[in-house]
């Protein structure tokens, strides 16, 4: 046994005494999509939704006597943070971002109640976290990285420890989403050789990849903050000289709308509510295909901090990636019968979604834009070819991000 592997069982075994150990089930349908023994260690029914806290728990409990804690997050690794501070009975500053859901500043302040304060400050999380660490140097206090800490990477990789006691063994294959690198950093320092790995991240936020590809940690200049948990400019320099060998093969990207997708499928078919971020590793599986076949596959769905006032626009995403639903701007000519004639053109399984007259673009004719939602894609094929049949001026708008951005 590594000293590694060593203090990773050493900080599970002290977690016994704050929460269970999350539960390691195989997915049957997931398993027989897939010809794979497909298990989901699911960390989304974790007390806080998520193996954040987990990290947190770790660090804390090496520093019993620091009088306060400081951290900076938008949600999972605030929540836990704080369900931590509650337990251990110490005080906690929380910088988030001014744009928080409401939603996750609320839980973060159900798990922390007296123990933490909640300080909003910044539009973009690199203006919260600066604030969080010119506040920790002030005030002298303790600051908890979400990732970039060697006590947090040992405490992550209590989910190792936990999969090789509930399947008795190392799995065949991990896959792991991919944020700030702390939990993959953990569970490659815990398994070692002993298994295969793949490193799942959304395409905005592939700060692993842009690392693998340089050679160094580089901070992306965008990022897509759709998948939250996941989405970081920066991937951690300790985490990073872990993961440094991992190769560019082993390191997947998703589409943040092909993610939700898996969020309704998990959803509707397994019952199962996961935050973007929880559902890359269980989506990674559409693209290890027939290289998993036969072998035992461990997917760790990382989160469960799900608000369900974002279910339309999952659902939304997902119609528009899956090609059922698109938008067009229709030139409507001023005149009776012109939308009856636009509407004899759509099949039996073709509806109208949306319908918004935009502005009469010259005096005789008007631009309209309309979403049809169908059963098939290929029932977009059949509509073109009838409208241009017609006759009809239209435009589809549903790949075009700018003008989508501002009529959609």
């Amino acid at each position: 046994m590594s000293d590694f592997q060593a203090r990773a069982r050493a900080a599970t075994d002290a977690m016994r005494g704050v929460f269970p150990p999350t539960p390691l089930l195989r997915n049957a349908h997931l398993s027989d999509r897939f010809g794979a023994e497909i298990y989901l260690k699911r960390e989304d029914l974790s007390p806080v939704r998520s193996y954040k806290l987990r990290g947190a728990f770790n660090a804390m409990r090496k520093h019993p006597d620091t009088p306060l804690y400081v951290c900076a997050s938008a949600g999972n690794h605030a929540q836990g943070v704080a369900y931590m501070c509650r337990e251990f009975g110490t005080r906690g500053v929380i910088f988030m971002p001014v744009t928080t859901p409401q939603q996750k500043i609320q839980k973060t302040r159900m798990f922390g109640g007296d123990n933490i304060e909640i300080r909003l400050i910044g539009d973009y999380f690199d203006d919260t976290l600066a604030a969080a660490q010119d506040f920790c140097a002030e005030a002298g206090g303790y600051f908890l990285s979400p990732f970039d800490d060697e006590e947090v990477i040992e405490g992550q990789a209590s989910v190792a420890v936990e999969i090789a006691e509930q399947l008795g063994r190392a799995p065949d294959q991990l896959v792991i989403p991919v944020g700030g690198g702390g939990l993959s950093a953990g569970l490659l320092s815990y398994f070692g050789t002993d298994t295969n790995y793949t490193f799942v991240e959304p395409l905005g936020g592939a700060c692993l990849r842009a690392a693998l590809a340089a050679g160094k940690p580089v901070r992306l200049p965008r990022v897509n903050t759709f998948a939250d948990g996941a989405a970081v400019a920066l991937i951690g320099s300790k985490t990073f000289e872990v993961l440094k060998g991992v190769g560019l093969a082993n390191a997947l990207t998703i589409h943040e709308d092909r993610l939700c997708t898996t969020m309704l499928e998990m959803l509707n078919v397994e019952g199962i509510v996961l935050e973007p971020a929880g559902a890359l590793a269980i989506d990674a599986l559409k693209d290890l295909g027939q290289s998993i076949r036969g072998r035992t596959v461990v997917c760790i769905a990382s989160g469960g901090n799900f608000d369900f006032e974002r279910l339309p626009e999952v659902k939304e995403r997902a119609q528009r990636y899956s090609g059922v639903k698109k938008y067009f701007i229709l030139r409507l000519p001023q005149r009776p019968g012109a939308l009856r004639g636009f509407l004899d053109q759509l099949g039996p399984n073709d509806d109208i979604a949306r319908f918004e007259y935009l502005k009469k673009s010259a005096r005789n004719f008007g631009s309209v834009l309309i979403g049809i939602e169908t059963s098939d894609p290929a029932n977009f094929e059949m509509l073109y070819a009838r409208l241009d049949a017609a006759g009809f001026t239209y435009q589809d708008i549903t790949e075009d991000e700018v003008v989508a951005e501002f009529v959609i």
